[in-house]
């Protein structure tokens, strides 16, 4: 079975911006502590790794395509000089009120990888920082796992609408977890 895991960006990769925020500049896009040594020790125990995240920033035209491609490439290089290897980047760049099947919570954009690159989701992991990742990894058939390095908060567990199957304090955590 192949080992799959599908990362969030935002509070997962890098540092959260904020409610409403987006990370709009390359001076605003900061790799969250052990970000990059997680992603390195995943790729080097043979997970093909994915970044699935909304950036709806673009849609509202609150910064261009352009400058989430140079942020994109930014993060990529980060990842692959500290030996990791992100084999793919999905963003839906779209409004909430445009109702595109790839905006999270819909499954979308780990359907597309999946097909793409001829994988079954059965078996996959949701890295997330929010219970929209968790709502996304359900209804794509995947684990969902939650870092608490975002936008979600441990004392607002009863009051979330789904669970993750597993939490942890950060990607780091949860990757060790992984490849044991």
């Amino acid at each position: 079975m192949e080992k799959i895991v599908f990362l969030d960006r935002d509070g997962v990769i890098n540092k959260y911006p904020g409610d409403r925020l987006y990370v709009t500049s390359l001076k605003k896009f900061k790799f969250l502590p052990k970000t990059k040594e997680a992603i390195a020790l995943l790729s080097s125990k043979g997970f093909k790794i994915f970044v699935a995240s909304n950036q709806a920033g673009v849609g509202k035209g609150t910064y261009a395509q352009k400058t989430l491609d140079a942020i994109t490439a930014r993060m990529l290089k980060g990842i692959r000089q500290a030996g990791g290897d992100i084999l793919e980047v999905y963003y839906c760049t779209h409004r909430k009120d445009a109702l595109c099947p790839c905006r999270k919570p819909k499954p979308g954009l780990l359907k597309k990888a999946a097909l793409k690159f001829k994988f079954s989701l059965k078996g996959a992991y949701f890295i997330g920082d929010t219970i929209r990742d968790v709502l996304t990894a359900q209804a794509a058939g995947c684990k969902s796992i939650l870092v608490l390095s975002g936008r979600e908060r441990i004392v607002n567990k009863n009051s979330w609408e789904a669970q993750p199957d597993f939490i942890f304090k950060d990607l780091l955590l949860a990757a060790k977890f992984l490849v044991k």
